[in-house]
């Protein structure tokens, strides 16, 4: 794991990964580097070994975690986050940091970590998709909701950090570590999910 010192010497530049496997890469390094953070791909163990934190990109949950499989990343990925790498999924992303999915295909499998169980594809198709402003732990943020999950339910260790209608759904949670939104932050050019991220890196 790599941190970048400051001009004073100092180690407050994380170096944070962002799974390359599939899904909108470049945007989360885009905002990441936005939020004062080096920013990197990660395709392989050796380079996922490299960071001190992971973003885990939208895309397509199955796709994703089949991808994982045969770069055999699955289980490296799942050790990282046991060992507590902090971590930040976003819409696919959080279906793959759940522990318990519903409306998965058959045999799909997540890297785990949150203890919460999310809906697949719950707020519909991609003609369903929609944008709404949303208080993110306090924060005003634009969201954007494309095939999107929500959290059904959490554990008593996971923290809520934002609900959407319709009906308070959940949709930004925090169990330590690790961090989930159903939206996509990285598409609004509003890095405040991204400081959110960076910070909790640089805490831990």
């Amino acid at each position: 794991m790599m941190r970048t010192p400051d001009q004073d010497g100092r180690t407050t530049v994380p170096t944070i990964g962002v799974l390359a496997l599939q899904g909108d890469v470049r945007e989360h390094v885009h905002m990441l580097e936005a939020a004062g953070a080096t920013a990197v791909p990660v395709r392989r163990p050796a380079e996922l070994d490299a960071v001190d934190g992971l973003v885990v990109p939208g895309g397509e949950s199955t796709t994703m975690w089949k991808l994982a499989e045969i770069f055999d990343m699955l289980d490296p990925l799942r050790l990282r986050i046991k060992a507590g790498m902090p971590a930040y999924g976003s819409c696919a992303g959080m279906i793959m940091l759940a522990d318990r999915i519903q409306d998965g295909i058959e045999g799909q499998q997540t890297i785990g970590g949150i203890d919460m169980v999310v809906r697949r594809n719950a707020f519909g198709r991609q003609v369903d998709s929609f944008e709404a402003d949303l208080a993110f732990a306090g924060a005003p943020v634009h969201a954007v909701f494309i095939r999107a999950p929500w959290v059904e339910s959490v554990g008593s260790e996971v923290e809520v950090l934002a609900t959407a209608p319709p009906g308070d759904r959940i949709v930004a949670v925090r169990q330590g570590p690790l961090l989930a939104t159903s939206f996509h932050p990285e598409l609004t050019g509003d890095a405040r999910v991204h400081e959110y991220f960076v910070n909790m890196v640089r805490e831990l």
